[in-house]
């Protein structure tokens, strides 16, 4: 049966048998035993499917990536420890030490830092580049050994939204996948896939958990990335792994060949695992993830349309704002409303933006973005401290720029707050 995304939020992942509990079972458990060596041994030889040791895999875990998994349409689905976890494990899947890959500069600020400041330790270089360039700008940063394309859906903190189709176009072309972070809009408002992205990546931690309660990350295939067909492109798939004596990821897993290989080879050897306790919250926040999709993106319209309103207002990003420059890409890939977070500044600059924020009652400060409460933060001090100010310029950060996260509050009580705290604001 073929059911919405509203369904899915609730049904898939864990399907109760007769007598089973209803609500998904927290397995709380290190290790599975089994009642012969040989069935064990045949686990970690990945010639039998089961669980061992939770590292690995955990029951409550898979049921709640497979429901995310239905969600955005893929065949195959990995929780990790953090949405950091996530980016880091399915970028470092298919490249090595030697290797290139290409970023938008645009994205949040930790994943800037993983990419072109740890990863760069490891041997691996990332370019990053202006999401708005024409394709064949773009084309110029491609070298032989370039692995993969990576962009945000909506870009964290600039809100800007991701072109698929022009980098799918450019990344299908030079025989690598195209991988989206899909952390703000959700599967519930975008579903990459349909728009040629091969791989998918969450910040669970945000609207899908949605109460600022637990940490985790989601990393989704398509299946629909043939890396059979570039086996001298992509080795660590197409080559045999001896720490599992010899097999070849694509030939024995087919389109699980990309998910098999993070799982069995990264989380056994870097452990980013998520916690089962952490995966039955993450599950909770997943049945309401489409009612309270529809609340931010209402609440946070309404707001973006005062500010834009307001005198002591500089500019606003929103792109369901009519007006907003990402506007058409949003209603070409997010029809039914983006997100609830936009971007603002004041006139008066850095100073009064954060007066503003500091004079704010209940909108708190946060290093959090994407929950039911509204919170903000000013990006330039906070999530891209560690940028240059030219790093900050190229990223699109201006200093003035502050996030705001609005939650599902009485949006006349959001806009009380913001008033209040306006009217203490002096443009001289």
């Amino acid at each position: 049966m073929n059911t919405k995304p509203g369904t899915k939020c609730i049904h898939e992942g864990w399907k109760p048998q007769n007598g089973q509990p209803r609500q998904l079972p927290i397995i709380q458990s290190t290790t599975f035993p089994y009642a012969t060596s040989d069935d064990m041994g045949k686990l970690f030889d990945l010639e039998a499917e089961g669980y061992f040791y939770t590292r690995l895999q955990n029951p409550t875990n898979d049921m709640v990536a497979a429901k995310i998994c239905a969600l955005e349409g893929g065949v195959a689905a990995m929780l990790t420890s953090s949405g950091q976890a996530a980016n880091f494990y399915a970028v470092f899947n298919i490249c090595n030490a030697g290797d290139h890959f290409i970023a938008s500069s645009s994205i949040y600020g930790g994943t800037y830092n993983l990419f072109g400041v740890t990863m760069k330790k490891m041997g691996i270089e990332c370019t990053f580049i202006d999401q708005t360039l024409p394709i064949e700008e773009l084309e110029k940063y491609i070298k032989p050994n370039t692995k993969c394309i990576f962009g945000e859906t909506i870009t964290n903190p600039t809100i800007s939204v991701f072109d698929f189709e022009k980098f799918a176009t450019l990344a299908h072309k030079h025989g690598m996948p195209l991988i989206i972070d899909n952390t703000f809009a959700t599967p519930v408002n975008c579903r990459p896939f349909e728009f040629g992205a091969d791989i998918v990546t969450h910040s669970t931690t945000k609207y899908i958990d949605g109460h600022g309660v637990s940490v985790g990350g989601c990393i989704v295939d398509s299946g629909n990335f043939d890396f059979a067909a570039y086996g001298d492109k992509f080795p660590g798939l197409n080559t045999p792994d001896d720490s599992y004596h010899g097999i070849i990821y694509t030939e024995r897993f087919g389109k699980g060949a990309f998910i098999t290989k993070a799982t069995s080879q990264l989380m056994r050897d870097l452990g980013s695992i998520q916690s089962p306790q952490n995966a039955f919250y993450i599950n909770l926040g997943l049945e309401t993830l489409h009612v309270r999709m529809r609340e931010h993106c209402a609440n946070a319209l309404t707001i973006a349309k005062y500010l834009k309103a307001h005198d002591k207002v500089a500019w606003v990003h929103y792109p369901d704002l009519e007006d907003d420059e990402y506007n058409a890409l949003a209603k070409k890939y997010l029809p039914n409303g983006s997100c609830g977070v936009l971007a603002f500044g004041l006139k008066g600059g850095r100073e009064q933006s954060i007066k503003f924020m500091d004079s704010l009652k209940f909108a708190s400060i946060a290093t959090h973005v994407a929950d039911s409460k509204t919170c903000l933060l000013h990006p330039a001090s906070h999530t891209h401290r560690q940028l240059s100010e030219q790093q900050l310029k190229e990223a699109g950060v201006a200093p003035d720029l502050i996030r705001l996260s609005v939650g599902i509050e009485d949006v006349g009580d959001i806009i009380a707050d913001i008033e209040q705290a306006l009217d203490g604001i002096v443009i001289e």
